[in-house]
């Protein structure tokens, strides 16, 4: 980024930080692809250090909407995006700011791991080296090794093949190599829904504990991981369009994760997580 592009893209001082600090707001926020509106009217806020949890039946827009905070959508030519969604008081969409930069400020984590054909060093190393950096790797790989709490189980091969890792240890390989860039937020859409029960319940706890460092969105269709991880929950439903069987995301509820499960607000959030729909 240009210096005007990156006073854009930096957050605001200690003294304008409101009690919990918010670095999302949505507002109004509707994704199209062509002339089809995926979701449509999201107005949410996301603070920092906290997971925040969107769950949902299958085609409620979880995804759609998780890809809107680093511009994902951007690399798929019929998206377009409409309302307003702000980082830390910034514009997202705004022209002046790079998508190449939020993808470094806003990490992805993707549901199925997706090492890359190199060593375990080389996939943690890649993103800096992309970006420039020629020093210091060593304490960059190993400080992101033991942020995604796979250090002490690869620090005797980091030259082997990343692809010799089980399922769990790709994945929290892919969340060191995001790590690694240091950002400031990590997306989540559905990372360990390819895993066994005990990856999966190392992945949580990792989760937990980089929501110090990290401010968590995370998609999962597992309403029990999201009532153990997060701090606020978001459930989402779709609208059937009867004439095209279309389906457009909408939010329903978002509220404190112990609120929403204890005590929903909206009869539609209860029936879904009762079981009676969805």
């Amino acid at each position: 980024m240009a210096d005007t592009d990156h006073q854009v893209m930096s957050r605001p001082g200690a003294s304008d930080a409101p009690t919990v600090p918010t670095v999302f707001e949505a507002e109004e926020l509707n994704v199209y692809y062509d002339d089809f509106r995926a979701v449509r009217d999201v107005t949410v806020n996301i603070h920092e250090h906290e997971i925040t949890a969107f769950i949902g039946p299958s085609g409620c827009g979880k995804s759609t909407m998780l890809r809107t905070f680093n511009r994902m959508n951007d690399l798929i030519p019929t998206a377009r995006v409409d309302g307003r969604l702000s980082y830390h008081g910034v514009d997202l969409y705004d022209e002046r700011v790079d998508p190449v930069e939020v993808r470094r400020r806003i990490g992805m984590v993707f549901q199925k791991p997706n090492p890359f054909p190199k060593s375990i060093y080389d996939n943690v190393a890649y993103g800096p080296r992309i970006a420039g950096q020629k020093k210091g790797l060593d304490e960059i790989v190993e400080d992101a090794l033991r942020k995604s709490a796979l250090w002490d189980e690869v620090k005797d091969r980091l030259k082997s093949s990343a692809l010799g890792l089980s399922g769990g240890q790709q994945q929290r390989l892919c969340i060191a190599r995001a790590a690694a860039v240091s950002p400031d937020v990590l997306l989540m859409d559905e990372p360990c829904s390819a895993l066994d029960p005990i990856a999966t319940g190392r992945i949580e706890d990792l989760m937990i504990e980089m929501k110090h460092d990290y401010t968590i969105i995370i998609v999962t269709h597992n309403m029990q991981q999201a009532a153990r991880v997060s701090d606020r929950t978001a459930f989402f439903t779709a609208e059937v369009d009867e004439h095209t069987e279309q389906r457009t995301g909408l939010l329903v509820e978002y509220a404190p994760t112990d609120v929403l499960f204890a005590a929903p607000s909206d009869e539609r959030t209860e029936n879904y997580i009762t079981g009676r729909f969805g």
